[in-house]
């Protein structure tokens, strides 16, 4: 299996509900299971990203919102088995229980750095007994798990281990990745067909949810059906209907990508809607999607993982306009420009958390994209002169990156500041 293969396969994974919810509770279920009796307390430490994406975001199995309420889950009910699928079938007796957890203040939730770098320290307590578990660089990563302040498990996170993980993506030219997406074997890639598959029913159950009204109106945009004639209405009624499900807690997973559903998200249906509407071949956009996912990694693993920009308009849309031309039968050098005219125009776009505001980052997404495209294969972009776009194309994705880290830590830190102003 070719490297790059590996690395999509080992990236993609199910997520229900906005990641980082389902992150913490993962790593309060964890710690629950290391304790005697009920959890009667729990202390939560977060990096500034994880403490923003979770700070509004709906979730699985509940009507609430927040880290609040996912680590109360996690307290009362999550399966840790499941990872980031583990509020999956919250009985509503548990959700009861965990919003009593929430107003009985047996919560506590703090920041711990403003960072891009995920860290999760779930502390909880319960019959003379506690127990620890810390989380770090993936969102189901535990590094260190403790009872009553003694070591049990520990091992070295990426960061200190020095491990390259996906970072050598960066060893890659974008005219390999394209060579790539030619010519790996169709079986090899065919695996990548499960994120259509899983995306689209998110979707769908977005579509006949009542939480819902972006995507019945997007709907209503496209004619009342999801394919119609229009491919750019098309792509962003399957791009923000999906998302929109997913922040709003409804309970099926999206396959996400860099730890992200909505990165998921964006880098693929736009692709299926192009795949429908035109009548591509499914080869072609397994190909496009393979693409699109390595593109998007090349910028995130610059920016980090949580950070103060959009990486799911910004790396995961740069990447899907990629797969766009790909369908498109555009060249590398067309690829450069998409991704001179996406740094150029949405870079810079801020990310504050998991929630609605994620369905209009999307659309702008698919917007900025279809412009792009459209414009490059015209022969209309931004010189590499401009602006933040580099001599070559693997600098240009360098300094989208850069600009979200280290370049926007303080935008992060205004962000977070006016979030709790609300509290």
């Amino acid at each position: 299996m070719h490297r790059l293969t590996q690395l999509i396969q080992d990236d993609m994974k199910p997520a229900l509900g906005v990641t980082e919810p389902g992150a913490i509770a993962f790593a309060v279920a964890t710690a629950r299971e290391h304790i005697k009796g009920e959890v009667t307390r729990v202390a939560l430490r977060l990096n500034s990203g994880m403490f923003k994406n979770a700070f509004t975001c709906g979730i699985p199995g509940s009507s609430e919102v927040g880290n609040f309420h996912a680590a109360a889950l996690g307290a009362v009910a999550a399966d840790p088995a499941k990872g980031l699928e583990c509020l999956d079938n919250i009985a509503p007796e548990a959700a009861k229980r965990a919003r009593q957890m929430v107003e009985n203040e047996q919560i506590e939730v703090s920041m711990s750095e403003i960072s891009s770098r995920i860290f999760i320290e779930a502390t909880v307590w319960g019959e003379n007994s506690e127990a620890s578990v810390t989380i770090r660089d993936a969102h189901t990563n535990i590094v260190e798990m403790k009872e009553n302040g003694r070591i049990i498990f520990e091992k070295q996170s990426e960061g200190e281990a020095g491990e390259e993980s996906s970072h050598f993506i960066h060893s890659y030219t974008l005219e390999q990745l394209k060579e790539y997406a030619d010519t790996v074997p169709l079986e090899e890639i065919r695996f990548v067909r499960e994120a259509h598959e899983m995306n689209l029913a998110l979707l769908k159950e977005g579509l006949d949810s009542e939480k819902t009204t972006f995507g019945p109106y997007l709907l209503a945009e496209n004619g009342g059906v999801l394919f119609s004639e229009d491919e750019q209405k098309t792509a962003s009624l399957l791009c923000c209907g999906a998302i929109e499900a997913r922040v709003t807690g409804l309970s099926r997973p999206a396959m996400s990508i860099t730890g992200s559903g909505a990165h998921g998200i964006i880098a693929t249906l736009p692709l299926y809607a192009s795949y429908q509407v035109n009548g591509y071949a499914e080869e072609a956009l397994l190909r496009a999607t393979a693409l699109s996912y390595l593109v998007c990694m090349y910028i995130k693993e610059y920016s980090g993982k949580l950070s103060a920009f959009c990486g799911c308009a910004i790396a995961a849309g740069t990447g899907m306009a990629c797969g766009l031309v790909f369908l498109k039968g555009g060249s590398v050098k067309v690829m450069e420009n998409v991704i001179n005219n996406m740094a150029g125009s949405i870079t810079g776009m801020i990310c504050d958390g998991g929630n609605q505001g994620c369905t209009m980052k999307g659309a702008v997404a698919v917007d900025a994209a279809y412009a792009s495209v459209k414009m490059a294969m015209k022969g209309v972009f931004i010189d590499p002169v401009h602006g933040i776009n580099g001599r070559t194309p693997e600098a240009t994705m360098r300094h989208m990156g850069l600009i979200a880290s280290p370049g926007m830590v303080g935008t992060e830190k205004t962000i977070v500041e006016i979030m709790q102003e609300k509290r």
